[in-house]
This record gives C-alpha cells, structure tokens and sequence, in this order.
C-alpha cells in the first residue's frame, strides 16, 4: 500500500515511542467480530482497537516537553536512538476527541480531521487486538473475510483502507527496550517498508531522518519495517482495488537506505518485498460503469465486501471478490482488457496483467502467492485506516497514473479522478469531515459469512 499518514501536532506530536507514560490512561475501544463455521452460524467474538504508535504524544519521560516536533526529531531528547529510547516515553490516547474514532458494537467510525484541545489530527491507522496486549491474528489460507463498508463521504485522493500486514502478535514487545508493544500500537511493517516510522523495532528512526517538504509533520529515516501485505480494500467513493504484495521475508524485518525499496525510497524495487503488488480494480480492468455512485456497486449506500482466499494444497491459488448491496449479491466485474481474461486474482491472471500492462512483476519475484500463503498461515494483523498521500495524490488508486501517460493505453486510467486531484493541501482544506466506517465483520469457511444466494 503508498501511503503517507499526517497528523498536524501542537502540544501534543504524533510520534512513537517504546516505553509508555501516564499522562493519558490508554483505555482501548471494543470492536466485535463474528466467526462463522460451515454449517453458517456465527459467533461474536469481542476485539479491541488500538491506534497505531506514530500518531502518539512522545515527550520527556519527567516532563511534557515534545520528543519530536513538527517533522523534526527535538535533539535535545533525541540526538541518536539511545538516547532518545531512554529519554522519551510513548503515551495513552483519547479516541473520540483527539483522533476522530468512534467504535461501539460491531463498528468503527473514522473521521479525517478532528480538531482537538492540543492539536489537529489528520488521518488515522488501527488494529484489532485480540486483548489489551495482543494483536489479534488471522489465518485468512482457505478462508473468506466479509464486512460492511460506508465510503460514500470519501472524495478523490481519499483512501478508506482495510487491510492484512504480517506484525508481530505483540508488537515487537520486548525488543531493544520496547516496551510498551501491542498495547500502544507498536510493530508496524508493511510491503513498501516504510521509514517515515518514528520507532522501529525498538529503536528511534533518527539517523538519517530527512524532514519532508510536503508534509508538515512526517520524513523519512535510515530503518525501514517490511513484510508482506494482503490490502483488502483500499478505495474511496470513485475508485477501488485488492491487492496482494510478497515479500522474501514474510514476518517482520528491518532495512536500511534505499535498499528498503518502496514508497519511501529512491530505488522503488530494490527492497525485499514488492511495492507495486498484483491488484484487482475494476475501472482499470476496463469496467468504468462497475464501481461508484449510482453504479452497479452504488457507493452512495453501504455494502457489503466479500473476499475469498481460495487454497490449493495448502498454496493460495485465488483471491476473490463478491459484493452484496440491497439483498444483492454482486459478482465482481470481469476484465474487459485484451489479453487479461477474468475477476479475480490468480497468478495466470497476474501473468497476464504484468504482461499487458508492462508493469514490473515484482510480485512474482519475492515469492508470489506462495509468499501470501506462508504469510497467511503465520498469522496476520488486521489494518483499518484513513489517509491522504503526499507522495502520489493517491492518483494510483482512482486517476490516471502516472499522469503524462496515454489514457488510452491498457493500465493507465484506475479511476475517473482528475489527474490534478489529490493533493493533501486541498483534499484537507476541502474534505476535513471526510470519513469511513467499517462495521459487522465476519470470517469463516468460503461461503459462510454471508448469503451467497443470488437474487
């Protein structure tokens, strides 16, 4: 997934820490889930959400003063990692009036911008957990995952995501000091190794950290946090797509430099994992009148987002997608690109895809979908997210990308946005009570979570 998450901070700096304060008592919001059996009766099972670390008060383990400031590390706490480890500590959260969550039942609300006492927050990413301290795991291998969906108040250059990572069950707890782990939202990584992570396995990001010069508050460091990425759902109300991304390594690991590849390094495919992925997006693969308001999927109105993670001899083989709308069950659309038959992903329909488009198969290169597969079987954390992107406007997901190529060329055009859409700076100012919600999630046996009649 390209992503560049903000959060604008005054008193209080979105950062990460490893050991944990208590200025804020850290109070998880429950979330319910439902797994179902074959037979398709389901059971409540009740999570918790946790707020990824980046977006935390870091400051003076005796005082309150900012460990991180703006999108500069403070030198005084932070001169190098051990010292800033020893120095700062990582704080509790206010959900509702600082981050723009609400959770309650079987769903999460979140808002883009929330203005609170201290300071403004843009974007938020959180985590099921299993309890206070542990992610919650999902073994997806053979399995479907379903769950409701409200994009309709997500713009252009919007991105509502659900998606899978491979994190550690605890959040990396234990590890060069790391103590604070799951319970305050530690252990991100995902395929395009990010380095603009405060902290990464323990250690302070600060050697090499460049500020950005779009992004007010975030940059990029030397230590980047890859493993492999299954993205559900990335979409807004225009735009959609799935996409599964490899890696050498599925669990967790530390890079260096542009050696991490990704969104956040000047060699994209030089890293472990693959940034591009193989991705399923209607409107890309030829169906415009698919996906949209007014459009056979109508997102102006909730539906329901079924996806299947079909295994052969213990291997994924095919990931696919079904809609359900009104009572409606939706097949996904099929491509209409020559060359590129089907609607779902397999690896012929990647061969296929890699092969027209042009792109790089990257996924292919580390490791395909016998790298999902080991992914998957290991356990995976479950991602829900709002953002806005510094790096491509989010163009990749619902425009005309990259911008000077030819529409008319098979791959370019992703979405019906304007190639001038996008930009942070206009999608804040313009969309600052912008949301998502995510509600009344299922997992289970392919064909239980959901009545697969179609009417």
């Amino acid at each position: 997934m390209k992503h560049s998450l903000l959060f604008l901070a005054g008193l209080l700096a979105a950062v990460r820490g490893q050991k944990f304060g208590s200025e804020q008592t850290e109070t998880h919001p429950s979330m319910s889930y439902s797994e179902c059996t074959s037979s398709g009766s389901c059971t409540k099972k009740n999570g918790k959400l946790v707020i990824d670390a980046n977006w935390r008060w870091v400051h003076n383990s005796d005082g309150y003063e900012n460990c991180y400031d703006g999108n500069e590390w403070v030198d005084e706490y932070c001169p190098d990692s051990a010292t800033c480890v020893k120095n700062c500590v990582l704080d509790g959260a206010n959900y509702a009036d600082t981050y723009g969550v609400t959770a309650g039942g079987d769903s999460l609300e979140l808002v883009f911008i929330t203005e609170g006492e201290y300071s403004t927050n843009i974007g938020s990413r959180l985590y099921l957990m299993a309890d206070d301290e542990n992610y919650m795991m999902f073994d997806l291998l053979g399995k479907e995952f379903t769950f409701d969906v409200d994009v309709s108040n997500l713009a252009c250059g919007l991105n509502g995501a659900l998606y899978f990572v491979s994190m550690d069950k605890q959040g990396g707890k234990g590890k060069n000091g790391n103590e604070a782990g799951a319970k305050y939202g530690t252990g991100y990584c995902d395929a395009q190794c990010p380095r603009d992570l405060k902290f990464i396995d323990g250690k302070a990001n600060v050697d090499g950290w460049v500020p950005s010069k779009n992004d007010q508050n975030a940059g990029v460091g030397n230590m980047g946090s890859c493993c492999a990425e299954m993205d559900v759902w990335e979409a807004n109300n225009m735009a959609t797509a799935y996409t599964p991304h490899s890696c050498d390594t599925v669990t967790p690991s530390v890079c260096n430099g542009d050696k991490c590849g990704g969104t956040y390094s000047a060699e994209r495919y030089d890293g472990t994992c693959d940034p591009d992925g193989c991705d399923f997006n209607s409107y890309r693969q030829g169906d415009t009148s698919f996906y949209g308001p007014g459009l056979t999927v109508d997102t102006n109105k909730k539906f329901t987002v079924v996806t299947q993670f079909v295994a052969e001899g213990g291997v994924l083989s095919d990931i696919r997608r079904i809609y359900v709308q009104d009572g409606k069950v939706i097949e996904n659309s099929e491509s209409t690109i020559e060359g590129i038959p089907g609607n779902s992903v397999t690896k012929a329909f990647c061969d296929a895809q890699k092969d027209v488009f042009g792109d790089i198969y990257t996924f292919e290169d580390h490791g395909g979908f016998k790298s999902m597969s080991e992914g998957m079987e290991a356990g995976m954390v479950l991602v829900m997210s709002l953002w806005d992107d510094h790096y491509a406007n989010m163009l990749w997901l619902d425009s005309s990308y990259p911008t000077d190529g030819d529409k008319s060329k098979p791959g370019v055009a992703r979405g019906p946005c304007p190639t001038d859409s996008g930009d942070p700076a206009d999608v804040e100012s313009e969309h600052p009570s912008a949301s998502v919600t995510f509600s009344n999630i299922k997992v289970g046996p392919i064909g239980s979570t959901y009545a697969s009649k179609l009417v």
